[in-house]
């Protein structure tokens, strides 16, 4: 089993940080207090909560995350459906960004609110991403992608992993790791080193592209098959609803 990101070790003046974790407010498996817990026990200097067209989940761990004085930061986030499907991270965002919308009104939706945007698992053909040419047409527009996610474990982030650094080696991006953790077990699996420690430094880091992306090392905890059978009921059934329901009622 995999150790924790705290028995690694932190070369000094860099945190590290899990900025792409999903909880039972979308199609994760463990709630926002269980969420906090696995960040203290992994050692993370942040943990960003990034559900599925919500940020009711990363709210209410704010509340928590104040009421206990946790020595981490947290950063309210959202993976945003947006037109066809493609998903987009947005973090440091306070309010739920509509879903559907074009990428480009999506990213002016993000820069309203004072967030950033990163393409997580990008290239994937195994679950709605950014492609190549979506990313360059970003780019030529002058839109602030501000990271890509290079280290992923999940099955859609390692399928494209090599062809997304050798494309990266060009569009010179800042890279980010994030363990798209839909399990309690698997959360803190990939991360980002970064200057400093706070969700400042974090977002001072990739304005200055010093991040890197890092993974835990494998195997990572094992998950059930009955965990497996939950998940994929709340991704492919519950979850599409509840996005259904807030197209239309606007509401978290």
């Amino acid at each position: 089993m995999s150790e924790p990101v705290a028995a690694l070790g932190v070369p000094p003046g860099r945190g590290r940080a899990d900025i792409h974790v999903h909880t039972t407010a979308s199609d994760g498996l463990a709630s926002p207090p269980q969420v906090l817990e696995a960040a203290k026990r992994q050692g993370l200097n942040i943990i960003a909560i990034t559900d599925h067209d919500s940020v009711a989940g990363a709210l209410a761990a704010r509340e928590l995350h104040a009421r206990r004085g946790y020595a981490f930061d947290l950063i309210i986030g959202t993976e945003v459906t947006t037109a066809r499907g493609v998903h987009l991270l947005a973090l440091f965002v306070e309010e739920r960004i509509p879903s559907f919308r074009s990428m480009e009104w999506t990213f002016e939706a993000v820069a309203r609110q004072g967030g950033i945007c990163i393409a997580p698992h990008p290239l994937s053909p195994l679950t709605p991403s950014m492609g190549r040419r979506q990313i360059e047409r970003l780019l030529r527009g002058g839109f602030p992608l501000a990271a890509v996610e290079t280290m992923n474990p999940s099955p859609a982030g390692r399928f494209s992993r090599a062809k997304l650094a050798r494309l990266n080696a060009g569009w010179c991006l800042p890279e980010v790791g994030g363990s798209d953790a839909h399990f309690l077990c698997r959360i803190g699996t990939a991360y980002t080193e970064y200057d400093g420690t706070s969700a400042a430094d974090f977002r001072a880091s990739l304005l200055a592209k010093t991040t890197s992306a890092g993974e835990l090392p494998l195997p990572h905890p094992p998950v059930s098959l009955g965990q497996y059978a939950r998940q994929s009921g709340k991704a492919l059934v519950v979850n599409p609803l509840q996005k259904v329901r807030r197209y239309w009622r606007g509401r978290f």
